[in-house]
C-alpha cells in the first residue's frame, strides 16, 4: 500500500518519538560520564562536551607554553597524569581536601603520588585550571629540567602562574601575588644570598623569597637570558663553582652588577604598574589554539566512573573512609565489579604495608582484567616493597620483570617502572641490562637522586668499585637525607663487600627484647631479617668487617661464603636448541656471531626469565639475550635469559 504525502510525515514523527534518546539529552540531570582524549592528556568528566573540550584544550596549551618558555620541543611525562573534572561545585566539594587552600577556592587541587598524579577541577568555575598552574609547572620542571636551585623553581612557577589563556590568545608576566608591593617594603636578600637559599630556609621567609625569585625570573625571561641561566645552574650544581664565580662566568657580570640590574627592572615594573596596571603582562598568540588541538570522546559507564573517582579519593585523607566504603559497595554487585576496584583496594593496603591483603586484591583485579597495566604495575610494586621490607630476595623475580615490561609496553615513559626493572635485573644478575634500565629512568626523571643511588648499587653488583665509590662519596652529602644515609651505609659496607663478595650479615634482634603486639606487617616480614642486598638500610647492628691480616680476630670473623667470583657477561644471539635430557638441568646452544656458545643451568625451573612465563625445552630459533658466567671461551653458566 502506498502512503500518502499526508501520512508519511506523521509516521516518521511517530517513529522518531518512539526511539530512545541519548541519556545525556533525555535525562540531563542523571550522571553521565565521558572521557575526552587529546594528544597528551585524558580527562574524565561528567560535564557537558563543550566544557570538557575547553578543559583539555587548556591543558594542551599549558604544556605548550611550558615548552615554549624553556625552549623545549619534546617534554617528558614519566609519571602518568589523571585529570578528573566535575560539572558542579557540589560534586567537587565531596572529594576536595578540607585544607584552606586558595587553589581549592578557585576550583582545583593537585594530588601528588609515587605512581601517578591527579589534577582535579570544578568546571562550574571559570578558568579553574589556573588554581593548579603552579603545580603543573613544578611537575614538568621535575621531569624536564636538570636539578636547580630553589629560587629558580619558585621564580618560574610564580611567573607561570600569571598565565591567562583563551582559545587563541595568552597573557604572561603580570604580578601574580602583589609581589611588587612586598618588594617595595621588604628587606632585600642579596642576590648571592637568594641564589644560595636552601629549600628549608626558603620557608622561613616565603614572601620575600617568592617575590625576589619571581622578579629575577621576570627579568631573565624578559631579557631572553634563560640559556645563560642554564649555564649558571650547571656551574653551581654540577661543577660546584661558588655562586659569585658562576654568575660572573655565566652572565658576564659580577653578582653586584646583576643585582643592580634586577633592582632597576623592579623600578621599571613598579613605575609601569602605577601608570598602566595591565602593562606588566604581554599578549601574544597561544602556542596551541583550540582549532589545532584535536580530541575524541568515549562514554564511560557510571560504575566505572564511580570507581575511578573513589580510586582518586583514597588519596585524600579526610575522604579515604568514604572512598573505601564506595569501592566495597561497588564490589557487591557482580555487574559493577571491575579491576579498578580491586587494584585501588590493593594500593590502599600497600600503603598500610598489608602485603598479604594487597596481593589478594591485586590477584582478583588480574582475574577481572588480565591486561590492566595498573594492576601489573602494583604487582611489581608489591614484590619490590615486600622484598625491601623483609630484606629477603624478591619473590617471583621473573614475574615482576614481566609485569614491568607490560607496563612499559603500555607507556614507554614510566620512569619508576624502569627503576624497578633495573633493580630486578640487578638481582637476577643482569648488570648490563640493569644499567640500561636505570639510565632510562634517569633520563626521564633527571632530578630523582634515588636513581643515582640505584646506579651506584648496580656498580657495586658489577664490582665496578671505583665508579661506585666515587658516586657514593658524592651522594653521601646529598640534600635528600634518605639518599645520603643510603650512600653512607653502602660506603660503610664496601670493604666487607669487596673482601667477601656479600654485604655484612644482619644480626637477629636480641630475644630478650619483646616483640611489639602488632608490627603492622605480615608474619613473614616480622620474622628475623635475612642478609640484605648492598645498599639496604638497617636498624639492627651489623657484624663488623674483620681486619685484613689480624690473627686474633680470625675466630670471630664470619665464615667466608663460597663465592663465584667469575664476572657476569652479557651476550645477544640466536637460541639454536635446548637439551633437557638431564632434567631439571638444561643445556642451551646459542649462536653468537657465527660461533656456538653452550650455556648450562642446573635447574631451568628456577632460572630468571624475561619475555616468557616459563622455561620451554622446545625453544629453538629464538632471539635471546643472556647473562652468564664463562667457564671457558665456548661454555658458561646461565644467570638469566631474555627472549625477544
Amino acid at each position: 500500500m502506498r502512503l500518502s504525502h499526508v501520512w508519511l510525515p506523521r509516521l516518521l514523527l511517530i517513529l522518531f518519538l518512539g526511539q530512545p534518546l541519548p541519556v545525556a539529552y533525555a535525562k540531563s540531570n542523571e550522571p553521565h560520564w565521558i572521557r575526552i582524549h587529546s594528544s597528551h592528556f585524558s580527562i574524565l568528566t561528567d560535564a557537558d562536551i563543550t566544557k570538557a573540550q575547553e578543559a583539555v584544550v587548556r591543558f594542551e596549551q599549558l604544556r605548550a607554553v611550558f615548552g615554549q618558555l624553556l625552549m623545549k620541543t619534546r617534554l617528558n611525562i614519566p609519571e602518568p597524569i589523571d585529570i578528573i573534572a566535575f560539572r558542579s561545585n557540589e560534586e567537587f566539594s565531596k572529594v576536595a581536601p578540607a585544607a584552606p587552600d586558595p587553589a581549592i577556592a578557585r576550583g582545583a587541587f593537585f594530588l601528588p603520588g609515587d605512581d601517578r598524579v591527579y589534577f582535579v577541577l570544578d568546571l562550574s568555575k571559570g578558568d579553574s585550571w589556573r588554581g593548579i598552574s603552579r603545580q603543573f609547572a613544578q611537575f614538568f620542571l621535575n621531569y624536564n629540567y636538570p636539578p636547580a636551585q630553589p629560587w629558580f623553581d619558585a621564580g618560574f612557577t610564580e611567573y607561570f602562574s600569571s598565565l591567562r589563556l583563551t582559545a587563541s590568545q595568552m597573557q604572561l608576566g603580570e604580578d601574580p601575588a602583589s609581589f611588587l608591593a612586598s618588594l617595595d617594603d621588604a628587606h632585600w636578600l642579596s642576590l648571592t644570598d637568594l641564589f644560595g637559599t636552601s629549600q628549608t630556609d626558603a620557608t622561613k621567609q616565603p614572601v620575600v623569597f617568592g617575590a625576589e625569585s619571581w622578579l629575577v625570573m621576570h627579568y631573565l625571561l624578559s631579557q631572553d637570558k634563560l640559556s645563560e641561566t642554564g649555564t649558571y645552574l650547571g656551574l653551581v650544581e654540577t661543577q660546584k663553582l661558588a655562586i659569585p664565580d658562576a654568575i660572573q662566568k655565566a652572565y658576564g657580570v659580577s653578582a653586584a652588577q646583576l643585582e643592580q640590574v634586577v633592582k632597576d627592572h623592579l623600578h621599571s615594573l613598579a613605575s609601569a604598574a602605577k601608570s598602566q596596571p595591565a602593562s606588566l603582562s604581554q599578549s601574544s598568540a597561544a602556542p596551541a589554539t583550540a582549532d589545532q588541538i584535536g580530541s575524541n570522546t568515549d562514554p564511560v559507564p557510571l560504575p566505572t566512573a564511580q570507581a575511578l573517582v573513589a580510586e582518586m579519593s583514597l588519596r585524600v585523607p579526610e575522604h579515604r573512609d568514604q572512598a573505601h566504603s564506595d569501592l566495597n559497595e561497588l564490589t557487591n554487585d557482580p555487574k559493577d565489579d571491575t579491576a579498578i576496584l580491586h587494584r585501588a583496594l590493593g594500593w590502599e593496603l600497600m600503603q598500610k604495608k598489608d602485603f598479604d591483603g594487597a596481593i589478594d586484591e591485586l590477584a582478583r583485579a588480574l582475574t577481572l582484567d588480565a591486561q590492566d597495566p595498573w594492576t601489573h604495575y602494583y604487582l611489581a610494586v608489591w614484590k619490590y616493597r615486600e622484598a625491601q621490607g623483609s630484606g629477603e630476595a624478591t619473590k617471583g623475580l621473573a614475574n615482576m620483570m614481566q609485569d614491568l615490561h607490560i607496563v612499559l609496553n603500555w607507556d614507554r615513559e614510566v620512569a619508576e617502572a624502569y627503576a624497578m626493572l633495573a633493580m630486578a635485573q640487578m638481582e637476577g644478575g643482569g648488570v648490563h641490562a640493569a644499567t640500561d634500565s636505570i639510565h632510562a629512568a634517569m633520563q626521564l626523571a633527571p632530578r630523582n637522586q634515588t636513581y643515582l643511588l640505584d646506579l651506584a648499587k648496580i656498580y657495586l653488583a658489577g664490582k665496578n668499585w671505583d665508579a661506585a665509590t666515587a658516586m657514593l662519596e658524592r651522594l653521601s652529602n646529598n640534600p635528600n637525607p634518605e639518599v645520603a644515609a643510603g650512600a653512607r651505609q653502602n660506603l660503610h659496607d664496601l670493604p666487607f663487600l669487596k673482601k667477601y663478595g656479600v654485604p655484612p650479615k644482619e644480626e637477629a634482634a636480641s630475644p630478650a627484647v619483646p616483640k611489639p603486639a602488632s608490627s603492622g606487617l605480615p608474619p613473614a616480614q616480622a620474622s628475623a631479617v635475612a642478609p640484605k642486598p648492598a645498599g639496604t638500610k638497617s636498624t639492627s647492628a651489623k657484624t663488623p668487617a674483620p681486619a685484613e691480616d689480624s690473627d686474633e680476630n680470625s675466630d670471630q670473623a664470619p665464615a667466608t661464603p663460597a663465592i663465584d667470583r667469575r664476572p657476569i657477561q652479557y651476550v645477544k644471539g640466536k637460541l639454536i636448541s635446548v637439551d633437557c635430557s638431564q632434567n631439571p638441568a638444561a643445556v642451551l646452544t646459542v649462536s653468537v656471531g657465527g660461533k656456538n656458545l653452550t650455556l648450562h643451568t642446573a635447574d631451568y625451573k628456577s632460572l630468571t626469565l624475561v619475555g616468557a612465563d616459563q622455561f620451554s625445552c622446545a625453544w629453538s630459533n629464538r632471539s635471546v639475550a643472556a647473562n652468564y658466567k664463562a667457564t671457558n671461551k665456548v661454555e658458561g653458566d646461565l644467570v638469566s635469559l631474555e627472549l625477544y
